[in-house]
């Protein structure tokens, strides 16, 4: 089990933590501020650093074959780090910013489009979500503009938690066609942006919509009969 620092502090950039497994080049610590790939989310990158100054890039970071692990990937560890040793742990900030700011303007793209969210990729350059539209139409500068004005209302983005009971009996809150929260597993976790948005995520996000800056919908595809890909980029 990982602890997973990032859950509390997303914006914490450096801690120490010690290597609990070792395997080739993957290794697995006590606790982390790296996020593992998922929701769409990429995983966090970085460096860690021994007591000696040796230090490794970090190129990935996944879920571990164990519930609760994660594994963060080096480029290369020989046999110089052991289990037990204490790291310096670091991410790549400004890749992890910029992923914030992207998936929080996710959560703002959805408010705006009040149908089922097929599918969704956050990225450095650019994000997208698939929507299943049906009738409903969308248009590429009035959803610029709108997005852009919930950025700058500054609404406040926390952190809360319900029961699965409570989700099972408010199915709604989940957006995502394809993909569910884990059960099983205890509290749902769910972001809140002000009184906007509302909805199960793991991912990292801002403290507020004014960080993301200026957000723009690049382009509409046609993805099918009802499916539409709306591309997003930042400015």
């Amino acid at each position: 089990m990982t602890e997973t620092v990032f859950n509390q502090d997303a914006y914490r950039k450096e801690i120490s933590a010690t290597v609990t497994a070792v395997n080739d080049t993957w290794i697995e610590l006590d606790r982390t501020i790296f996020y593992p790939l998922g929701g769409g989310q990429p995983g966090d990158t970085g460096v860690f650093t021994t007591s000696n100054g040796q230090s490794w890039q970090v190129i990935d970071t996944r879920k571990g074959a164990t519930p609760g692990s994660i594994v963060h990937q080096l480029e290369s560890t020989g046999d110089e780090i052991q289990v037990g040793d204490v790291l310096a742990t670091s991410i790549h900030w400004e890749r992890r910013y910029t992923l914030m700011k992207m998936h929080t303007g996710m959560h703002l793209l959805g408010s705006l489009i009040p149908v089922g969210v097929t599918g969704g990729a956050v990225g450095e350059a650019k994000s997208r979500l698939d929507f299943d539209l049906g009738q409903h139409q969308i248009d590429k500068e009035e959803l610029t503009e709108k997005l852009n004005q919930l950025v700058a209302q500054a609404h406040e983005v926390t952190l809360e938690a319900i029961t699965e009971a409570e989700l099972e009996r408010n199915p709604e809150l989940v957006r995502t066609m394809s993909v569910q929260p884990p059960r099983g597993v205890g509290d749902i976790r769910m972001v809140r942006i002000g009184d906007v948005d509302f909805q199960p995520c793991g991912g990292t996000h801002l403290r507020n919509t004014s960080e993301i800056g200026t957000i723009r919908v690049k382009k509409i595809e046609n993805k099918g009969k009802r499916n539409r890909r709306v591309h997003v980029v930042l400015d």
